[in-house]
């Protein structure tokens, strides 16, 4: 049996190097755990960036998986499937929003979010052609295509691929008083992740977000929340909008939409801003085929179905107040949302990834970020004795 070192050797000669995963070749996954090729078990504490919420290869979305493969699995937007009108009606009930607009990855939903929102600008709110802005925040992670990396600010994501897509402003996140100052006649949206995940779960202060729903009703400007990491359970809510009690005019959600099976994404929104769109002026031969939408409704299903939401906030909170029991000289902040949490260390530590090593080591699976966090986000089915066993490998690793 070829070990790890046999695939790693093949991904380095054949593969382009744009990750720098650990030294794990996994091969098989069940709820929390995945197996390496030489049978290493180990918990999952990434979910593949949230996209394995409801456990790896969950059997009730494998069989919809299997049912709609043997019937039916596109037909292109050109024509009609039985499976598209009844996803776009139980995702709308579940998130109150008023029309849906399919696609595959997270960066295409926030760039047909970036489309919508400046057509919508130029024909309903009446901005002057191609003058159209959008803000969004500084450290934010909204994808990798040019559009988007345009207005990142991470060097390592903008270094080499300009010239850029102009009309974006970058202001801090959190601050409500920035974004009131950014608006002008020209503004279409504001954009934003509820918590930043890729910038080391970043949570805004209490009141930003609703300050920032109220700001942008008052100049008529767009709300566009980026959930696909922080939606569909993982902050403890359905949406992570819910915990400050607002609703954005646009909602992108993807990643568990399908709970780890295919690439399924969607922006959620208002007929308002949803109806500028005609027919032609945007879209994707995948995007909405018969077998995502079957999919995407088992996902969703389970997600409410086997009450993993609640899960998630009650496990949350339970892994976050064991985390800070931790005595370490290394450990700067513990912080979290549902099971959405950061550990952020000193920069005397020496760096996130070599805890990251150890504690794969150890059977745990865990992702560095920004060189000084480990964020850990296991799937929504994992249960105290799960933490329990997570901690007795995570103590002496930091201590």
């Amino acid at each position: 049996m070829p070990n790890n070192e046999y695939y790693m050797e093949m991904e380095e000669q054949y593969g382009a190097h744009n990750y720098k995963p650990l030294d794990a070749v996994l091969n098989k996954g069940q709820g929390i755990w995945v197996w390496d090729v030489e049978g290493n078990k180990y918990m999952d504490c990434l979910s593949a960036y949230s996209a394995v919420n409801q456990g790896h290869c969950h059997p009730k979305i494998m069989d919809a998986m299997v049912s709609q493969a043997k019937s039916l699995t596109l037909t292109s937007r050109a024509f009609r499937n039985d499976q598209l009108g009844l996803f776009y009606k139980e995702i709308c009930e579940l998130t109150n929003s008023h029309k849906v607009l399919p696609m595959n990855s997270g960066a295409e939903a926030v760039e047909t979010a970036i489309k919508v929102a400046r057509k919508w600008g130029y024909k309903v709110k009446g901005v002057e052609e191609d003058k159209a802005e959008i803000i969004v925040c500084a450290n934010n992670f909204h994808g990798r295509t040019i559009t988007i990396v345009g207005f990142s600010t991470d060097p390592t994501a903008r270094d080499g691929f300009g010239p850029f897509t102009p009309g974006f402003k970058v202001i801090p996140f959190g601050d409500a008083d920035a974004l009131e100052k950014a608006i002008t006649k020209n503004t279409v949206a504001f954009m934003a992740e509820p918590v930043q995940g890729e910038a080391g779960v970043i949570i805004p202060p209490d009141g930003y977000l609703k300050s920032a729903r109220e700001i942008c009703s008052k100049n008529n400007v767009m709300m566009i929340l980026d959930e696909i990491q922080t939606g569909l359970g993982r902050t403890g809510r359905m949406l992570a909008e819910e915990h400050d009690g607002i609703e954005s005019d646009l909602t992108l959600v993807g990643k568990a939409l399908s709970g780890g099976y295919y690439p399924v994404s969607a922006v959620l929104s208002n007929s308002e801003v949803m109806d500028v769109l005609q027919p032609g002026e945007h879209g994707s031969t995948f995007g909405g085929n018969p077998l995502a939408c079957a999919i995407a409704r088992t996902a969703l299903k389970i997600l409410v179905e086997e009450k993993l939401i609640e899960n998630a906030d009650e496990m949350g909170k339970y892994f976050i107040t064991e985390l800070a029991k931790i005595n370490s000289p290394h450990v700067k902040e513990i912080r979290g949302r549902g099971l959405m949490i950061g550990i952020e260390l000193h920069k005397e530590a020496g760096g996130a990834r070599r805890f990251c090593v150890e504690l794969m080591k150890r059977g745990m699976l865990c992702k560095e970020t920004h060189e000084h966090i480990i964020r850990i986000a296991p799937p929504l089915v994992i249960q105290k004795s799960d933490i329990g066993w997570a901690m007795e490998q995570i103590e002496p690793v930091f201590k």
